[in-house]
């Protein structure tokens, strides 16, 4: 039986995330599986990828062909480097432990590499968040200044509403008082 190592789809429709299987080559994509061995969201900022190593191992070792996709996310967890260390080891070119060492300072390194690009990426939305605070607290600033002119408009206008309405109480009270004055004398 020819098997493979694959993706099989789930998720839904513009969100889809795959599990890594094994399977006969002559099964449908999402059909019948033999082992799932992991898993990987492509929707994730880097990509997730949740593998069994020591299966994934396994399965290649024993002749199981990876699609292309499944061979890159092999290769970037070091599965394929650990397959090509173990040949080396049953031709007798270094020890098992020599194997471990080698395998252990590749991982170390690109730990590394992508631990720098997990801080840049990181710093890159710090930066990106203080400016769009700075550019918020700049609008709000300029939200609240012209509130404020609003409602120094609003307290003048009243102002002046109220002075006219006390003028004109003054004026219609010396009028009435004018008025008052002559219907006081006639009355006397």
């Amino acid at each position: 039986m020819a098997t493979k190592i694959r993706l099989a789809r789930h998720g839904h429709k513009d969100y889809a995330f795959y599990h890594i299987v094994v399977a006969d080559s002559r099964s449908p994509r999402d059909g019948r599986i033999i082992e799932r061995i992991g898993s990987f969201n492509p929707n994730t900022n880097p990509a997730a990828v949740i593998l069994n190593f020591d299966r994934a191992l396994y399965w290649v070792g024993v002749g199981a062909q990876p699609t292309d996709t499944v061979r890159t996310i092999l290769s970037n967890e070091g599965v394929l480097l650990m397959k090509h260390l173990n040949g080396g080891v049953a031709k007798g070119a270094f020890s098992a432990e020599e194997a471990q060492k080698r395998f252990d300072a590749w991982k170390a390194e690109k730990d590394a590499k992508n631990g720098k690009i997990s801080a840049a990426e990181a710093d890159k939305k710090r930066a990106a968040a203080k400016a769009l605070l700075a550019q918020e607290v700049e609008t709000n600033k300029a939200k609240a200044a012209a509130i404020a002119e609003k409602r120094a408009a609003a307290a003048a206008e009243l102002a002046a509403a109220a002075q006219e309405a006390a003028q004109e109480a003054a004026a219609a009270e010396a009028e009435a008082k004018g008025e008052e004055a002559p219907a006081e004398e006639a009355e006397a």
